[in-house]
């Protein structure tokens, strides 16, 4: 569902008793975080449990399990996933009653308000570059407020409130939230187009882009992985606006020159190297940057290692566009070795996968041994015409080397006849392909 922006952005500490419909999700789990920090009363509900409504009822939120009417309580202000739907009792009860009414994006730029805001974006590598930068400033002796579409590994959440003025945020642009933060820094990893659902064609896509660094401070600078050729074009837009812009290649030496990443890629490098030249541009030292990057354990669900069983390798990673595909599976081959890359990958989105399902399929032959789920339909309805099958078609690798396997509970199963020793496996998706890899290593074990 899509909450119209209102034209004034109201500081958290002025919203009231905060109710968080799909609280659990990434983005509004991090905003209560934050607010819960800060001693505003909050409560929430969503559609499962999960360790994410614990860690917030530990923290002091009120969070119900299911949606009902009677959870909206006393709050004054109400916020709404774009994941939930128009007909929820929650949001009814609050439109009846007259209450505040915010989406995600809002939400974020009211805890943002007084904050010298540092706006991560891009196509690809947000969450990974946000990760690196929030680590990499600590670690140069800032104690930022951060909010990540992702959980750090090292500490286990994704977002927390520092003593700081600094606020490093992910900026999605996805649904347009990315407009609406007015940021001192941007930083743009690449301009790949995605989310035609919200944006139509590439071009408007790519326009977004333009719209967002017009709302950078023309105080600030912007960021941009110019490797990329959307970031590229965009970055030279910008300067020629007018714009402070600080460009970053992995092509040349670089100042991450012999340090050590927590994973191979070009693409982690990229958000790495964005990272470090962005602390260095907010006036903090290089080497204490890098001595962060260097200690960074990596972000759930971004070539997270998820164990080992019987000498196969299990990994799980969140890609789920063609170029994500890509450049996670040069990450598992080289991780792999002399072993082989078993991917099993489940497209996300039917509006998506009718776009780009033969390029989904087309990156994944990069790998060895490829399983393709069914599509996982999130906020949309099912399409026959546009399942995994679509995407399995296209993978260009021998026919008894790719499944379609549309049955979820058989997954496991399919990858665990695939591997043998010395292998890495690779789940991949925004799904619930993540829940796959601990059945592969319980299979495993039990062979």
């Amino acid at each position: 569902m899509r909450i119209p922006v209102p034209d004034e952005v109201v500081p958290a500490d002025r919203l009231g008793r905060v109710h968080f419909v799909g609280i659990g999700g990434a983005g509004l789990s991090g905003i209560a975080r934050i607010m819960l920090a800060r001693g505003i009363e909050v409560s929430g509900s969503d559609g499962v449990d999960s360790p994410t409504l614990d860690a917030l009822r530990a923290l002091g939120a009120t969070v119900h399990v299911g949606h009902d009417a009677s959870h909206v309580g006393d709050a004054d202000t109400l916020v709404v996933s774009t994941a939930v739907r128009e007909d929820n009792s929650e949001y009814l009860e609050a439109v009846r009653r007259g209450l505040r009414v915010l989406p995600r994006s809002t939400a974020l730029a009211a805890v943002m308000a007084g904050r010298r805001v540092v706006a991560v974006a891009g196509t690809h590598g947000k969450t990974t570059t946000t990760s690196l930068l929030t680590v990499a400033l600590q670690a140069a002796g800032a104690d930022p407020t951060y909010a990540i579409g992702g959980e750090l590994s090292a500490t286990g959440v994704n977002a927390a409130e520092g003593s700081g003025d600094l606020f490093v945020a992910e900026a999605d642009e996805s649904d347009g939230a990315f407009l609406h933060y007015a940021p001192y820094a941007a930083v743009v990893t690449n301009v790949d187009a995605d989310h035609l659902d919200q944006w139509g064609t590439p071009e408007a896509y790519v326009a977004a882009f333009d719209r967002f660094v017009e709302t950078v401070d023309p105080a600030g600078f912007l960021v941009c992985c110019v490797d990329d050729p959307g970031a590229a074009a965009l970055a030279e837009r910008a300067r020629a606006a007018g714009r402070r812009v600080v460009e970053v290649t992995v092509r040349q030496p670089h100042a991450l020159a012999g340090v050590t990443l927590w994973s191979p890629g070009d693409h982690y490098l990229a958000d790495a190297l964005a990272a470090h030249a962005t602390g260095v541009a907010l006036g903090f030292g290089p080497a204490e940057l890098a001595a962060g990057i260097a200690s960074y354990t990596g972000t759930k669900r971004r070539m997270e290692p998820k164990g080992e069983v019987a000498g196969v390798r299990v990994y799980d990673s969140y890609a789920h566009h063609p170029v994500e595909i890509a450049g996670d599976l040069q990450a598992a081959r080289a991780l792999a070795g002399e072993g082989r890359v078993v991917v099993a990958f489940q497209p996300h989105l039917v509006s998506r996968t009718r776009i780009f399902g033969t390029a989904m399929g087309e990156a994944l032959g990069a790998a060895d041994e490829v399983v393709v789920l069914d599509v996982y339909l999130a906020r949309e309805e099912a399409d026959p015409d546009v399942t995994g099958a679509l995407v399995a078609a296209a993978v260009p690798l021998p026919a008894e080397r790719v499944a379609f396997v549309p049955a979820y509970d058989e997954v496991a199963a399919a990858l665990v006849a695939r591997a043998r020793p010395g292998d890495l496996v690779l789940t991949l998706g925004a799904g619930t392909v993540t829940a796959i890899a601990p059945r592969v290593l319980e299979l495993l074990a039990d062979a």
